[in-house]
């Protein structure tokens, strides 16, 4: 996997090519202080409100702040603001009609989802997307190590990065496919959420891998950038296909029900097709889970936070907020 073909993966490079086949977006330059911001490690304070808090009167009750220790040397950590993105970035959620989902050059917070209120990456205000990007691994990858796993040696290609907002579609896990291309042929499909069952699949599967390919060829093949490079798709109720991403051929990219060996060396992605059917050379192999035996746990997992520190966090559970406020004064009062 080369440098450029990361490059030609960002998100701005192949919106403009293939605006017509895929979900309308708008594309944000990210500045400089809110990379920053996004690359802070301290105590995850969000910014971004939507609508500033009012300013109470003097001397109300509403005036008074929340003492949580009796240290007068504590400080109170506020989140930085950024008025002009924040306007540019609601401006653009509302010409959406009002919820976005959300990502970077490359990567989605996917890995994130579990921290938002509504456990989705559904946006309506910046602050929801700060919060997402914040918590993710994915994100601070695409901020620091975006050719991790290239081979070649060459300097790193400047880059800009971007804000990109999607308009919110409810798609369903089981109508993604991840399809692999090499040397502008599509060699293999994959179901995109492989830790479930989805039994439309294993009795569509062959039309599903039609239709495909069908719009492979006409919408994609010869038409990006790189000879070899994965893309996700979408099949609507219709059977409508939908772009969704494009990806680098390489390890940086989930195989899913492949192993990048067998993507780069093409071993065992023979005889996948029954007898009759089109040749290895022009007709993809298509996996998926074909049974509820194969279920796996979802990959996302391991990211997770105990649920108990998530109610914290959020202040969901309000009686465990009580009891460890309790116990840390317990703890000082024994000091």
């Amino acid at each position: 996997m080369k440098k450029e073909q990361v490059v030609h993966c960002q998100f701005s490079v192949w919106y403009p090519l293939f605006r017509a086949v895929t979900i309308r977006s708008v594309i944000l330059p990210l500045p400089e202080n809110v990379k920053e911001y996004l690359l802070d490690d301290g105590t995850l304070v969000v910014s971004g409100r939507e609508d500033p808090p009012s300013h109470a009167q003097e001397g109300s009750d509403d005036a008074e702040e929340i003492q949580w220790s009796d240290d007068e040397n504590t400080t109170t950590l506020k989140a930085p603001e950024f008025p002009e993105f924040t306007a540019k970035v609601q401006e653009a959620i509302s010409s959406l009609g009002g919820s976005v989902f959300p990502k970077l050059n490359w990567s989605a917070p996917r890995d994130a989802y579990w921290i938002a209120m509504n456990s989705s990456l559904k946006c309506k205000a910046l602050s929801d997307i700060f919060l997402l990007f914040k918590s993710s691994d994915f994100i601070t990858r695409d901020l620091t190590q975006p050719f991790i796993h290239c081979t070649d040696d060459s300097p790193d290609p400047s880059l800009g990065y971007e804000l990109v907002l999607r308009k919110w579609c409810e798609l369903i896990p089981g109508a993604e496919f991840r399809c692999f291309v090499k040397e502008n042929k599509l060699i293999g499909i994959s179901q995109r959420d492989y830790t479930q069952y989805y039994d439309h699949i294993s009795k569509q599967h062959e039309e599903i891998c039609r239709s495909i390919q069908e719009f492979f060829q006409k919408h994609i093949q010869y038409k990006f950038l790189d000879e070899d490079f994965v893309f996700d798709v979408y099949r609507d109720s219709r059977g409508k296909i939908w772009l969704i991403d494009f990806n680098p051929f390489g390890e940086v990219t989930d195989s899913l029900l492949f192993t990048w060996e067998e993507l780069t060396s093409g071993k065992n992605l023979k005889g996948d097709q029954g007898e009759g059917e089109a040749t290895e050379q022009d007709y993809p192999v298509f996996r998926c889970t074909n049974s509820k035996v194969t279920v796996q746990p979802s990959p996302y997992l391991s990211y997770r936070l105990p649920k108990d520190f998530v109610d914290l966090s959020t202040g969901e559970d309000v009686h465990k907020l009580i009891d460890f406020l309790k116990l840390k004064r317990n703890q000082q009062d024994d000091d």
